[in-house]
């Protein structure tokens, strides 16, 4: 696989590094989960569980060794410099300044593992007016500006339907990862990345930011081509209760649209730009798709080329056949379902060992590979630092 032979330092908790590291695990890199002792990684408990093991936990921990250290106390943190040597990543989540009391920051691994890459995740970054601040996912989409623009019908924020600042950030996370790790071949020196959730959002929008730089202004949300001004790129309520999409922008695909629903005459309507102008073609489309059920209009439209999908629930989603062509869903030898991953690789594919690993289940076996006798394995278990 295309990791093997990379070793991984995860000190990170919850959702970001989590993810970015169990990405590198489902690709062969060996990665060693270390948590904080008697408490263990949060997620173990959040959310409903299987056998006893959280779902979301699943889906962020699975191949990886845990080990847990007490990094208050002097043992802990030399069995991580110890490990830190062995390591080509670290990768932490804490609030800035936290590292730097427990004595586990970039500068102190350095002078253990001069070749490290070490990533540091947080809300808003290392400095900055905000990067003291204690803030998760939901902050950050408040501050980016993303939760303005993200509307229920009423035309207030409204809750994010995914974490995407901490979805983002770990896969930016990884792609700055995987830069380090090439250069490093060249240079031979590791780096320090300083991965802010915020930063990530900010990236993520250019597409959206027309009247932001332009006029410098807010965009009006509902005159925007993302967020429903396109009466062709849109969502409509069916008979039913349910919905579908109508992706069909392109001109093309709206005189597809239009004709199949004996309305041909709309289409000038549908030129750009989006907004109140295209308001006729929306109110057609309402009543229109209103009219029948979400089946009905699944079989009308099956074989018109105009980008319409229905909207599926999660159930269904993870039941779709293309998600399971796709191996994005994968069950364990419990029958538990688990995601897959989105890397397809053509040669050296990822091979996901869906294992999980009890709280400290490798500790012993990760110290004594470092050299520590049953004796002293023994003491730290007696002083509490494993």
């Amino acid at each position: 696989m295309k990791l093997e032979g990379v070793r991984v330092l995860d000190l990170s908790l919850f959702l970001p590094g989590p993810m970015l590291t169990q990405m590198m695990s489902d690709h062969g890199a060996e990665v060693i989960k270390v948590e904080p002792r008697g408490k263990g990684e949060p997620n173990r408990e959040i959310d409903l569980k299987r056998d006893g093991i959280s779902v979301f936990f699943a889906n962020t921990h699975r191949g990886k060794k845990s080990i847990e250290l007490d990094l208050k106390s002097d043992e802990g943190k030399e069995i991580l410099y110890q490990l830190a040597e062995k390591c080509d990543v670290f990768v932490e989540a804490f609030r800035p300044g936290v590292v730097k009391r427990l004595g586990v920051d970039y500068d102190t691994i350095k002078k253990r593992a001069p070749n490290i890459v070490y990533c540091s995740v947080s809300a808003f970054g290392q400095d900055g007016p905000y990067a003291g601040i204690p803030a998760h996912d939901l902050a950050t989409e408040a501050l980016a500006g993303i939760l303005s623009v993200t509307q229920g019908q009423d035309g207030k924020p409204a809750m994010p339907g995914i974490a995407a600042a901490d979805i983002i950030s770990s896969m930016m996370g990884l792609s700055a990862v995987l830069m380090a790790l090439l250069r490093r071949k060249e240079t031979g020196e590791g780096d320090f990345i300083d991965m802010a959730m915020m930063d990530a959002l900010v990236s993520s929008v250019p597409n959206n930011m027309g009247s932001v730089f332009a006029d410098k202004k807010p965009p009006v949300v509902k005159d925007q081509r993302p967020w429903g001004g396109n009466a062709m790129y849109n969502i409509y309520e069916t008979a039913d209760g349910k919905f579908v999409v109508m992706g069909a922008a392109e001109l093309h695909f709206a005189k597809n649209v239009l004709e199949a629903l004996g309305r041909p005459d709309l289409l000038d309507l549908c030129q750009p730009p989006p907004g109140p102008n295209q308001e006729p073609v929306r109110e057609f489309l309402r009543e229109t798709f209103l009219s029948r059920s979400q089946a009905d209009w699944i079989e009308f439209f099956k074989d018109i080329e105009c980008a319409f999908v229905p909207v599926q629930n999660m159930r269904e989603a993870m039941d779709d056949e293309h998600v399971h062509y796709r191996e994005m869903v994968l069950v364990d030898k419990h029958g538990h379902e688990h995601i897959g991953t989105p890397l397809k690789f053509l040669n050296e594919p990822g091979q996901l060992n869906l294992d999980l690993p009890g709280q400290g289940e490798h500790s012993e076996q990760i110290i004594r590979d470092l050299g520590y006798s049953d004796d002293q394995i023994k003491a730290l278990r007696e002083n509490k630092v494993i």
